[in-house]
């Protein structure tokens, strides 16, 4: 025989629905779909313009700010007047964000964009992910331990297929990411120019454009996202930081040739955490989350869960049954019916064993941290990675002359 609870005590939480998780946009309006549009507006052939409200120019620029959510730039007018003023031609027009893809972090991110790609087919799905063939973590971010870059990501980039067409294409950015792995595999084709300042790179990338009848040109800037990351979205460290991408993106809009179109985009948004106990589960001090895993990868609010062969269903009943009122928590064929890394039924054989037995993505403003085997990101004070809308839209800003 059971009893009702009595009025005051607390009901058993209410499980997320997976069905209500907002899904990126792969196919309209993702990241993924930005280079092949605006290329197959050049005549690349092989690409199909997925952000219909696009309209196709001679000349496009891509300005990749790490770390600008759609959010942010909505909270601080203030602080990026420029940027705001250019909210309402975000998307072609119509004043809407895109979706980055999930998880909403930067080696996924920046795959997708270079490839055209979402992350079931070209491979990145997280920030740190199981190898299959090896069964250790591989930091995707940090290309570590050594994998071969082409096995790990077979596709061509959009860029190197512009090149091939005959499109002016350049990346510019910071001198350190020209041999980079994720570079490679992600953003090669044309010509890279290393520029330390950011002023250098909007100088250079406004040349770069009007170097070809066609162009494709590439520019990203880092240190926003490092200063969400370390003192958050809330600090004075991160507005200063977002005041000087303001400027950026007027002095390269004020440059300009004719015929051009500038995007002005990001990887993703961000989140703080707040340093408490509720908000801040860690894994290595949990018993419960522990049990029956081997690999725990991903990152704080979107991780994958890698169980030890024959516990994947107890893995799962386990991390629902604690989490599941917080976090979106799904077995890897529900994540990938529901289309978090691609349209349904499109994942290549080569990534399914990378992809975590359980992911689990924050609704609420936490975060599942490794305090002994991930000292340096379970500190971090701001973070990103789920399907919130402050970590998945993205600005599409544009300026064309």
């Amino acid at each position: 025989m059971s009893y009702p609870a009595p009025p005051n005590w607390p009901g058993e939480p209410e499980l997320l629905d997976l069905a209500g998780a907002p899904v990126p946009h792969y196919g309209t309006g993702s990241l993924a779909d930005l280079l092949p549009t605006l290329a197959a507006g050049q005549g690349v052939p092989g690409l199909t313009a997925g952000i219909a409200e696009l309209t196709p120019a001679d000349r496009n620029c891509v300005f990749l700010v790490d770390g600008m959510g759609w959010e942010q730039i909505e909270a601080h007018p203030e602080y990026a007047p420029y940027l705001a003023s250019l909210l309402a031609t975000s998307r072609g027009g119509t004043g809407r964000p895109i979706t980055a893809g999930f998880p909403a972090t930067t080696a996924t991110s920046l795959a997708s964009v270079g490839t055209g790609l979402p992350p079931a087919r070209h491979g990145l799905p997280g920030y740190a992910v199981r190898n299959p063939a090896s069964g250790e973590l591989m930091n995707q971010l940090r290309w570590y331990p050594w994998t071969p870059p082409k096995p790990w990501q077979p596709y061509p980039t959009v860029f190197q297929l512009a090149d091939a067409a005959g499109v002016h294409t350049a990346q510019v950015s910071a001198p350190h990411f020209q041999s980079t792995p994720l570079t490679q595999i992600a953003l090669s084709g044309g010509t890279f120019h290393g520029r330390m300042t950011g002023e250098e790179r909007m100088d250079l990338a406004a040349i770069q454009l009007a170097a070809g009848e066609r162009s494709l040109v590439y520019t990203y800037y880092s240190e926003l996202d490092g200063a969400g990351h370390r003192h958050g979205v809330d600090s004075d460290a991160w507005r200063g930081q977002l005041m000087y991408v303001d400027r950026l993106v007027q002095r390269l809009a004020e440059q300009l040739p004719p015929r051009t179109a500038l995007y002005v985009t990001a990887d993703h948004g961000m989140v703080d955490v707040p340093f408490d106990e509720d908000s801040r589960i860690d894994f290595d001090e949990d018993w419960e989350l522990g049990a029956g895993v081997a690999l725990l990868g991903g990152e704080g609010r979107a991780r994958h869960v890698y169980a030890v062969p024959g516990a994947e269903a107890d893995v799962l009943t386990v991390w629902r049954e604690v989490l599941g009122d917080r976090f979106w928590v799904a077995s890897r064929e529900e994540a990938l019916e529901l289309g978090w890394f691609g349209a349904p039924g499109e994942c290549d054989e080569r990534v399914l064993g990378r992809i975590g037995d359980v992911v689990a993505a924050a609704h609420a403003d936490v975060a599942i941290t490794a305090s002994r085997n991930e000292p340096n990101e379970s500190a971090l004070t701001g973070m990103h990675g789920s399907m919130t809308a402050a970590e998945q839209l993205v600005p599409l800003l544009e300026v064309r002359t």
